[in-house]
């Protein structure tokens, strides 16, 4: 039983940012400091990329843990309406999945950044990140990604 009403819930969840999450922010922060500049949000592309270097094909998706099951410790699972949240969590990672290959058919360089990997960001994200832009930018196309 949920302890909030349908009409709370339905606010609650309204408030959810789908664009512009704080992890986002601070990759795109980080980005711009080191000169990188970028596009946003391409609708254009399959999963709306949250960073797009158009001129060399490279796509950064930041993912939240939850929303798209990481497996780590943010990745927990509702108490209610399970079967509802096994169903939505399946379809986010097939998405996710597919839009990741066919970027990746396209030619397109992807990288996927998680929810944790930002927090603990000199340990996990920059220097995946690094790795990823020099890629890019430097000696060959390379495709990372963990679907």
């Amino acid at each position: 039983m949920d302890i909030h009403s349908p009409e709370q819930r339905s606010f609650n969840m309204s408030r959810i940012k789908g664009a512009n999450t704080r992890p986002e922010m601070l990759v795109r922060k980080w980005l711009w400091a080191n000169g990188y500049r970028y596009r946003l949000h391409a609708r254009d592309l399959p999963g709306k990329p949250d960073i797009v270097f158009r001129g060399s094909k490279a796509a950064i998706f930041v993912h939240g843990c939850f929303w798209h099951r990481h497996g780590c410790r943010y990745t927990t699972m509702p108490s209610t309406r399970q079967e509802f949240w096994i169903k939505k969590f399946a379809d986010n990672m097939e998405r996710d999945k597919k839009n990741a290959q066919f970027l990746c058919e396209q030619s397109w360089n992807v990288l996927l950044l998680w929810e944790c990997e930002i927090k603990s960001w000199s340990a996990k994200a920059e220097p995946k990140l690094n790795e990823f832009l020099r890629d890019v930018f430097g000696t060959g196309r390379k495709i990372t990604h963990d679907y």
